[in-house]
């Protein structure tokens, strides 16, 4: 793809001492944070206990896959809140955190481009994922690839799920919103666990067309290793918030298919790229329509949000949307957010003919059961 644009994301990849300190100091000891998140909920048990919990929507898919478009899109709905640039690194007390920006003189802060060099311009209040932190807090194991990171409805953690009911009913508090937004790639191997949680949950499934999504994630995968170089402490960085997608540290997610893992890890270490990520786009996405296949509830639950129809026909795409995650759209806000979509313009796919065939071989099951078409058309 040497004819696609190179952004410039400058020093986007550059991580502030002082957030590389504290970010630490979190990461270093979460069972001391998990302890004061616990300390902040008693506290605030008086102001939480008319806090309900209802309909929490969940954005999950492989990356690349529309889902940060997504989450833009809902979290500027009045209703929700979700985590945010600026949530990092104190994520565990998110009230007494909340409460403590609010009360600090800020600077005005003009948007500026993310690491991802795809246009999306950020300033410390744009949402973001942050809710891996959590996870990783109470199911450590959960990024090594050679173990199963598929938890379901059986999957019992007591402390966790007080934890995280807790930690989404203050963060409703300091934002003084109504329903809770997450986006979260690792949760596609958590839906039958946060259907069985919040029975009323919805899920949001982004998928995208394989040649186009695999082009996207090896562009991204050469970014972000070249962004880390260049800057050490990014590797690090991502580590603690629980971003495994690309870069130095890039780690497949292991749905359960320790086989397919092996073949994937081997095609990377192999330098296969292209018939690593097409395993991988096939194994996280068979996945995928298996849970739906399987699962009436959470076939009722979840709305799969092909990428290409999102760009073609926003304004209707955008209704089902709203109306699958229970959320009145204000007047006009359908339309405006429409606008603002429209097919990627700063790369192209540029696969040979075996390259594509590659792709086509490992992802046209998957991507049949979902939907797509693996052999759309570029143009």
């Amino acid at each position: 793809m040497g004819k696609n644009r190179t952004p410039d994301t400058g020093d986007a990849f550059r991580v502030p001492a002082w957030m590389h300190l504290l970010g630490g100091l979190v990461a270093r000891h979460r069972r001391a944070w998990i302890r004061l998140g616990n300390l902040e909920t008693r506290l605030l048990a008086n102001e939480l206990a008319d806090i309900e919990i209802t309909a929490p929507v969940y954005i999950a898919g492989l990356a690349r896959s529309g889902s940060t478009l997504l989450l833009e899109i809902l979290s500027r709905h009045p209703q929700v809140a979700t985590h945010c640039y600026q949530d990092y690194p104190m994520l565990f007390t998110p009230y007494a955190w909340q409460r403590f920006l609010d009360r600090v003189p800020r600077r005005r802060v003009e948007p500026a481009e993310r690491a991802h060099g795809d246009g999306v311009r950020i300033t410390p209040e744009s949402p973001e994922a942050f809710e891996e932190m959590l996870w990783m807090a109470f199911f450590p194991a959960l990024h090594d690839p050679h173990r199963s990171a598929a938890l379901d409805a059986d999957t019992l953690n007591v402390e966790f799920e007080t934890f995280y009911r807790d930690h989404i009913r203050k963060l409703l508090l300091a934002r003084n919103a109504e329903r809770y937004l997450s986006k979260g790639n690792y949760n596609v191997t958590r839906l039958a666990y946060l259907l069985d949680l919040f029975p009323d949950a919805r899920f949001i499934i982004p998928v995208r067309n394989p040649v186009w999504h695999i082009a996207s994630l090896m562009k991204q995968h050469r970014l972000f290793r070249a962004g880390q170089q260049a800057h050490h402490r990014a590797v690090e960085h991502l580590r603690r918030v629980g971003h495994f997608e690309f870069g130095l540290d890039r780690r497949p997610v292991n749905t359960g298919d320790a086989v397919a893992v092996e073949h994937i890890l081997r095609c990377w270490r192999d330098g296969a790229e292209v018939e690593g990520w097409a395993r991988y786009w096939q194994h996280i996405h068979q996945y995928i329509a298996h849970c739906l296949d399987t699962s009436a509830p959470l076939r009722q639950a979840a709305l799969v949000v092909r990428f290409d129809a999102l760009c073609r026909d926003p304004d209707a795409t955008l209704r089902t949307l709203f109306a699958h995650c229970r959320l009145p759209v204000p007047t006009g806000m359908a339309e405006q957010e429409a606008e603002r979509i429209h097919l990627p313009d700063y790369y192209r796919p540029d696969f040979t003919t075996a390259e594509l065939d590659t792709i086509r071989r490992f992802t046209e099951d998957a991507a049949a059961r979902l939907g797509l078409a693996p052999s759309a058309s570029l143009q």
